[in-house]
């Protein structure tokens, strides 16, 4: 007679085994151990969605996924830096003085998932959900979790880090959590190049004019972990000029721009990968070629605003989710080009630039819908060949002189004064960390230098690297 149920009283061993299905499941004892650890499993089964929690003393209980996280903040912080918190929907944020505790209760119970049904005969498939990065969703392959270095997400697409299709009859199940809707989560700035977020991995440059006067191509990184010079780290499908740049959360995009000789107006859109240092290619045209657009981004498309052949007002926008052409989905208030471009969440945003006169006026287009840009601010002078950084909170104008102009996003209102470069300059680019903002080589002379500036206090700014060559007028992207 074989017995189906029995009862082991004691169990020396280092691992357990339980197996089901030919497949087993290890029970291991941490490899620290320096004392008996007893656990108490639970009485009941718990209810759908409840998580495994302890109470320090062993003893295991379900509990809602609902939970307070503390934050302790004490002396133990490095000097002059800053922690930022902040809540979106979905998290509550409590502060108490008293105790110095900052606490996060987070509720997901509006989590939303999908089950993707596999046919063996691709690794990228269709989400129903926009995703702005692979951190706001959770992606399990035949029940097993996928870490966010697994998989990509671009728009409505996944896809899964594997050189081969997944096997047919196999089931990925995705959970969003795009509730979180964090306030910096989409957001940062550009000059001659707007970005879709805020990087805090590095900064890039594309393109350009250096003092031969030579057309470039190259694509250059920095980063923004470190103050240090750039590294040439791939090349853009055509030397070029007065360029606007864009950035999904896995790619950067230079479009437009300007040749000579022979003298050429670009409409080229191209793409290069942030995850491998690697050369663009030629992805989608714009509606008409020009030069010295500016640069926007959104969490699903790239935006490129203004410009010149003669001067327009046309927005262009094209996908990040696939390789195609832009469209015309707007004007702003007055046509213009060699101005700066930055984005918040919700909205793209134009300031100074050349109508010809030189303008001083900050526009407005959102994204949620195509439409016109409408006229919400002025800089504190009119300037053109400007670069723009964002903040979560604010746009950034520096150059054309070496002024630092900053203007809220919260509300629409003029820009004011904050602080200067370390030298002045115009035909920057721009770009934008967490923490601070980057304005990057730049004429008259023509320079090499990195300036970094805080978002964290109004301040001026300073020289922390050098590209690899002295050039003006390239685009700025960010990761």
């Amino acid at each position: 007679m074989v017995r189906r149920n029995f009862k082991i009283g004691a169990l020396d061993a280092a691992n357990v085994n339980i197996s089901a299905n030919g497949f087993l499941a290890t029970l291991t004892a941490n490899a620290d151990l320096a004392s008996n650890v007893t656990f108490s499993l639970p009485g009941a089964t718990g209810t759908n969605g409840q998580v495994l929690t302890t109470d320090g003393s062993g003893n295991l209980y379900f509990s809602d996924s609902s939970a307070n996280t503390n934050v302790y903040v004490s002396d133990t912080l490095v000097s002059n830096t800053a922690l930022i918190l902040e809540a979106g929907d979905g998290v509550s944020l409590l502060a108490n003085a008293d105790s110095g505790i900052v606490s996060f209760s987070t509720s997901m119970s509006n989590v939303t998932s999908q089950t993707i049904a596999v046919d063996g005969s691709a690794n990228a498939f269709t989400l129903a959900k926009s995703v702005s990065n692979s951190h706001m969703v959770l992606v399990s392959y035949n029940g097993l979790l996928q870490g966010p270095e697994e998989y990509t997400v671009s728009g409505t697409t996944l896809t899964i880090s594997n050189s081969k299709p997944l096997i047919a009859d196999s089931k990925i199940e995705v959970r969003y959590f795009d509730f979180f809707s964090l306030p910096g989560a989409n957001e940062g700035g550009g000059s001659g190049g707007g970005t879709q977020a805020q990087g805090s991995v590095s900064g890039y440059v594309s393109g350009g004019k250096d003092i031969s006067p030579n057309y470039v191509n190259i694509i250059e990184k920095f980063s923004f972990t470190s103050d240090g010079n750039a590294s040439d780290v791939g090349d853009l499908t055509q030397l070029r000029s007065v360029i606007a740049g864009q950035s999904s959360s896995v790619s950067g995009y230079s479009s437009g721009g300007i040749f000579n000789p022979p003298f050429q107006y670009l409409n080229t859109i191209d793409k290069f990968p942030f995850t491998s240092d690697a050369n663009a290619t030629d992805v989608g045209d714009l509606t008409v070629g020009r030069a010295g657009p500016a640069g926007q981004s959104s969490s699903e498309s790239g935006y490129t605003s203004g410009g010149y052949t003669a001067y327009t007002n046309v927005i262009d926008k094209f996908p990040f989710s696939s390789d195609s052409n832009a469209s015309d989905v707007g004007d702003l208030t007055i046509a213009r080009g060699q101005f700066a471009g930055q984005s918040s969440t919700t909205n793209g945003y134009s300031s100074g630039g050349n109508t010809p006169p030189t303008t001083n006026v900050i526009d407005k287009f959102p994204f949620a819908s195509d439409g016109n840009a409408s006229d919400v601010g002025d800089l504190t002078v009119a300037r053109r060949q400007n670069s723009g950084q964002s903040s979560s909170t604010n746009g950034y104008n520096s150059g054309s002189s070496n002024t630092i102009d900053k203007f809220p996003f919260s509300a629409d209102g003029n820009a004011t004064d904050v602080g200067d470069l370390s030298q002045s300059r115009n035909s920057s680019a721009g770009q934008s960390s967490t923490s601070s903002g980057y304005t990057s080589g730049g004429a008259p002379p023509f320079t090499n230098v990195i300036d970094k500036f805080p978002f964290s206090s109004d301040t001026n700014a300073t020289d922390v690297g050098d590209l690899t060559s002295e050039r003006q007028a390239p685009a700025g992207q960010q990761v």
